[in-house]
């Protein structure tokens, strides 16, 4: 039988429940993987885990320090270690600032990004360990893994995103400083989509969606299993040599201008 990518390997995800959270758990599962599938919402999460052993649910708010000490404590007690953390989980609340309630913005800070610090400060442990393994510690490759969703709203003003667009950018430069401060043992790195097609979308309308398909290079809206599968690659070995990046997966959302 072909070994598969992640044969032996453990990953966190949050915001597993659905969109590109639901296809990142999908793809390391297929890949291999135990999966600790983290989300607030408690009825979608058990319909991930539902008939697959591999995926073992915690229903959280991964903005709480307690909800990564229940993390941490499931991984050491079923897994024993940690290969991958993607930090996923997003939450967003459209209105310009003037217009946006202060606990919307703390929210939405929390959810997008202090999550991510608290996951870190949580399990770094593990995954530096899993980072000491065998010969690829030796060669500095670093098995421990650290990927962050961020988004396109981190390098593009959008109106109406003030605090998503401010922990997007966060989560970028945030992933160079934990790139320095725990290599070579963790590689962390980022994910950047752009126009994903997910349950975010289901209250956009139509004409609004086919502006945003069109505003790409690709003509088309991304698919969250595209992104999972760049989640994947930076959780990888096959990325061994990648640290502190930010990786697009926008189809050309980036790089196409409309105006000379």
């Amino acid at each position: 039988m072909t070994a598969k990518p992640f044969d032996g390997k453990c990953a966190v995800v949050t915001g597993a429940a659905s969109g590109i959270g639901a296809a990142i758990v999908d793809r390391f599962v297929r890949d291999g993987a135990t999966v600790i599938a983290v989300d607030i919402a408690a009825g979608p999460l058990r319909d991930v885990a539902a008939d697959r052993p591999a995926v073992l649910p915690v229903s959280g708010d991964v903005s709480l320090a307690g909800t990564w000490a229940r993390v941490a404590g499931l991984v050491r007690a079923e897994i024993g270690h940690l290969d991958v953390l993607c930090s996923n989980a997003s939450v967003i609340v459209r209105a310009p600032a003037h217009e946006l309630a202060e606990e919307d913005w703390d929210r939405q800070l929390a959810v997008n990004l202090k999550a991510t610090y608290l996951g870190v400060r949580a399990c770094v442990g593990l995954l530096a360990a899993a980072g000491d393994k065998g010969s690829r510690a030796r060669a500095g490759t670093g098995a421990g893994a650290v990927v962050l969703t961020s988004s396109v709203h981190a390098t593009a003003g959008l109106p109406g995103h003030p605090a998503y667009a401010a922990a997007k950018g966060g989560l970028c430069a945030l992933a160079r400083q934990l790139a320095v401060e725990y290599g070579p043992r963790v590689r962390v790195n980022t994910v950047v989509p752009g126009p994903i097609l997910t349950p975010a979308w289901d209250g956009i309308d139509e004409t609004a969606r086919r502006r945003s398909a069109a505003a790409t290079a690709a003509g088309r809206f991304g698919r969250p299993d595209e992104v999972a599968a760049a989640v994947a690659f930076l959780g990888s070995a096959e990325s061994s040599y990648i640290t502190g990046a930010s990786l697009l997966v926008d189809g050309g959302w980036s790089a196409k201008k409309d105006s000379a």
